[in-house]
């Protein structure tokens, strides 16, 4: 447990004149109140209040903040009385302790009238003395760092409380780095699995790389130094939290994020920072779009700082923030820098916005509402900004994700409602159906008896709830169709190997592949469940192959010129070349030659491996023999377009091997047909007559992901 020494080092450190006397006094009075009383950790209880004043003792916060902190519990938990503090230690530190203990057992997850009646109040004390909300903070804060020590069910409560109210709340009034943390935790909480993934992640990413954020400190240092800049370089990791919101926001995975390592560059002055600028995209390349300039245009909050997205240190991607150290205050502790000290003076950061003026608007527009309620409803309007809330026309609140449509809107009041949707109005306004909704819209959803739900609407739609619904809908709908489509690759599949798609033979292939039946069965391949090679190995193991064949060591006769008598070639999946086209060998230790298209991207990866090249050309017979190629196909979602494709492809005399759909929307698939061909003029004209369909939409060659040659 931090002795009140030890604290009182901490506020002197920033406050030379503070009232050591007081706070040791304070000390004092809170150990007695809560002599006896252990957390669940088993630890002393005091331990918590002191942890709460060291948090805002890191703020640089006056010492009637601290002592508030110390004082926080022991009217509510202790013996101690207003009156008692107030005597003892003044009317000021009397009202913020008053203040907090009237916040301590708020549950403001719940929309109860009695918890949204709570944080009525929590809006209230905080505008009559800001200090209230800044001590609750910290008190959330250590709370959340010793959760594990709870019940399974209490830590979720808790956890959800914070990650709707206090993180935001924190977020609000500036304080970026108290909600990181109180984000990260609920999130470790609510979702582990998905942390554990992100941690994962960023381990194989330093094994792969190395520690890259002390290298790329180092590379920015020296790009200052050689402007005579002084400035001080922070590189992080970003949280992982915030890693993962913004993989869902963006439909993105990990690997491809821009942003996972965040870099500052905290100067002396505002010209150092556009000298620093100009330094930081002499030395890397600027990534377009990635730029922004909150200096010259502040946030609303006062946020200041220069945003710009570079390539890095291997061709890495990061984010780096440039911005003077008042700019660094204001952006670090939000609102705690209108209470902070230094040198033993009252600091005004004449950069900072002061929140109140928010708080104060906030708690007139409400402090006459009759519903609280309506109130709870009507701040978290004001306070998130990742959520949409929309009222009915009875005035019931919609919550949606921000982007949601009336589409998602319909689906959330009733799965009825979503399905019978023509139509909508916004704010008596007639709208598309892909509008993307506003906080504090109003919502009237168009209904019509018959109306069923578009394959559009998929691609529409962000909840989960409208996406299931609209999804289990259409495969009801057209379920035949899919029995249809499924029977045509069926059909495809089991022609390859010889064979017919006679009903004994699909039904033997349900029963093994554990469907309800032989319609069941034709369903999931039409719906790209289940793919025609699987079935035919499920049927016919023995006449399904293991993948291309090596080419024979006469290389004149394979087609191949330019291998040594002992050499044995195949050709690459990667790129899958074909005569008419320029190949290069690369020779792998134990397994012979592979050969690649001079074009294939893993070439690229070989440059500096010359000798492992081996120039290589086809004969003038290898059109004579078939040579895998795969083609991509964006088609319609209609009864008859696979087997019309189907014949297409076997009337320019190419032989389809294998159908696989890498994409299934309700009006469009997308498969990947691997087919025989001679060489590059002959899949040209295959490309051709598939690209002059009516419902074809895109054909282009395929080509598998970059290869790793040992």
């Amino acid at each position: 447990m931090m002795s009140a020494d030890n604290l009182l080092t901490l506020v002197s450190a920033y406050n030379p004149n503070t009232n050591e006397a007081l706070i040791r006094q304070a000390y004092d009075y809170g150990q007695t109140a809560h002599e006896g009383q252990v957390r669940t950790s088993g630890e002393p209880y005091f331990t918590h209040p002191i942890e709460v004043a060291a948090l805002l003792a890191e703020q640089q916060l006056d010492d009637a903040t601290i002592i508030t902190a110390l004082l926080h519990d022991t009217i509510e938990d202790t013996g101690s009385t207003y009156n008692q503090v107030e005597k003892l230690f003044g009317d000021e530190i009397a009202t913020l302790v008053d203040g907090v203990t009237k916040l301590t057992n708020l549950e403001l997850s719940s929309v109860e009238t009695k918890q949204a009646e709570n944080f009525r109040k929590l809006l209230m004390a905080m505008s009559k003395d800001l200090r209230v909300l800044l001590v609750k903070l910290a008190d959330r804060l250590h709370n959340m760092r010793t959760i594990k020590y709870l019940e399974l069910e209490k830590q979720q409560r808790k956890a959800r409380e914070t990650m709707d109210i206090y993180a935001p709340l924190a977020g609000r009034m500036g304080m970026q780095s108290m909600r990181e943390e109180l984000e990260d935790i609920s999130f470790r909480v609510l979702n582990p699995e998905a942390r554990s993934s992100i941690m994962r992640r960023f381990i194989n990413l330093r094994n792969e790389t190395g520690d890259l954020i002390p290298q790329i400190t180092e590379d920015i240092r020296l790009a200052l130094s050689k402007r005579d800049i002084e400035a001080e370089v922070i590189g992080r990791e970003k949280k992982p939290y915030s890693i993962w919101r913004k993989m869902q926001e963006k439909h993105e995975p990990f690997g491809r994020l821009s942003d996972i390592y965040g870099f500052r560059i905290i100067t002396t002055s505002v010209q150092d920072v556009y000298i620093a600028l100009g330094a930081v995209h002499e030395r890397w390349a600027a990534v377009p779009g990635r730029f922004k300039d909150y200096i010259s245009q502040p946030k609303s909050n006062g946020y200041r700082s220069i945003h710009t997205t570079v390539s890095g240190r291997n061709a890495k991607r990061v984010e780096i923030q440039i911005r003077t150290q008042e700019m660094h205050q204001v952006a670090e502790s939000g609102v705690a820098a209108h209470w902070s000290y230094r040198d033993g003076e009252r600091f005004e950061n004449p950069l900072a916005v002061d929140p109140v003026r928010w708080l104060n608007q906030l708690t007139e527009r409400f402090e006459t509402s009759d519903n609280p309620n309506d109130f709870l409803e009507h701040v978290k309007l004001e306070m998130f900004t990742d959520q949409v809330f929309c009222f009915t026309p009875k005035g019931q609140v919609v919550k949606l994700p921000r982007g949601a449509t009336p589409i998602d809107f319909a689906y959330a009041i009733h799965t009825r409602i979503g399905h019978s949707c023509v139509g909508a109005k916004v704010d008596g306004q007639r709208v598309p159906l892909w509008t993307r909704l506003r906080n504090g819209q109003s919502v009237v959803i168009i209904r019509a008896e018959g109306q069923r739900p578009q394959p559009s609407w998929e691609d529409m739609v962000v909840t989960g709830r409208a996406k299931s619904a609209i999804r289990k809908s259409l495969r009801e709908e057209h379920r035949a169709g899919h029995i249809k489509l499924g029977r045509e690759i069926a059909r495809v599949a089991l022609e390859r190997v010889g064979k017919k798609a006679t009903d004994k033979a699909l039904e033997t292939a349900a029963k093994q592949m554990s469907c309800l039946g032989m319609d069941d069965l034709l369903a999931r391949l039409g719906l790209a469940e289940i793919t025609g090679r699987e079935m035919v190995a499920t049927l016919y193991p023995e006449l399904v192959g293991d993948g291309l064949p090596m080419l024979e060591p006469d290389g004149q006769d394979a087609g191949i010129v330019g291998l040594e008598d002992d050499q044995v070639a195949r050709p690459a999946p990667c790129c899958q070349p074909i005569p008419g086209e320029r190949i290069i060998g690369i020779a792998i230790k134990g397994q012979g030659v592979e050969f690649h298209a001079i074009d294939c991207a893993t070439l690229a990866h070989l440059e500096g491996e010359a000798d492992r090249w081996i120039d290589l050309r086809w004969t003038e017979g290898a059109s004579r023999a078939p040579h895998m190629a795969s083609v991509e196909i964006t088609m319609a979602n209609d009864a008859g377009v696979l087997g019309r494709i189907c014949t297409l492809i076997g009337e320019q005399n190419a032989n389809i091997t294998d159908i696989v759909f890498t994409d299934r929307k309700p009006d469009f698939y997308r498969t990947v047909i691997d087919i025989e061909v001679r060489d590059v003029e002959h899949l040209h004209n295959v490309q051709t007559a598939i690209e002059a369909d009516s419902d074809v939409a895109q054909v282009t060659r395929f080509r598998g992901l970059m290869a790793t040659v040992p």
